[in-house]
């Protein structure tokens, strides 16, 4: 009986991990093109804070795993980047140094950037590193992303104001947007 039970649990695993490692593997040439159109959208799936406190209170929770991982589920986390515009809609997690009271939307990463430079790298393992820079937002001095060649990504967030904090997950092409006209 024990045999059977431990059976099924590793089979569960397997198909659990399959499953999720199935979520992003993209062609290798699908990601370059990605990359290089530079229309595309990060998707984050987990959040990893640096802050001490944020951890400590994590790992002191009933249940806690003990990681500092946070996974991002019931929201819709990411990054769109099109030619002209750059969309942010991620959570935050740390110690933000000028918070804004009253507008706790306002202490997240939610902004939307008209004026903003992108740098893209290819190591030579074939990982690209595209780093935006948005000119006219004020918090945010720095977004980079690492896209292995599978389509996952790594993001961090360099602020102004608040401790640094990155983000796992994947990049997707871009919907088309549908233009409503009256």
């Amino acid at each position: 009986m024990k045999k059977f039970i431990s059976i099924i649990c590793m089979l569960g695993f397997v198909f659990f991990f399959e499953n999720c490692s199935s979520q992003s593997n993209m062609d290798p040439q699908a990601v370059t093109a990605l990359v290089n159109s530079q229309d595309f959208s990060f998707h984050a799936q987990r959040a990893n804070p640096t802050n001490y406190d944020v951890i400590n209170v994590m790992t002191s929770m009933p249940n806690a795993t003990g990681t500092r991982i946070l996974d991002l589920t019931g929201g819709n986390y990411s990054i769109d980047i099109r030619p002209n515009n750059l969309e942010v809609a991620l959570p935050y997690f740390g110690r933000v140094f000028n918070p804004t009271y009253g507008n706790p939307s306002g202490n997240s990463y939610r902004f939307t950037s008209k004026d903003f430079t992108v740098n893209k790298s290819q190591n030579k393992k074939g990982t690209w590193i595209v780093r935006i820079k948005p000119n006219d937002v004020r918090t945010v001095d720095e977004i980079i992303i690492e896209v292995s060649k599978s389509g996952k990504a790594f993001t961090s967030i360099r602020s102004n104001d608040r401790q640094p904090i990155s983000y796992d997950g994947y990049i997707t092409k871009n919907e088309e947007q549908k233009v409503v006209q009256p």
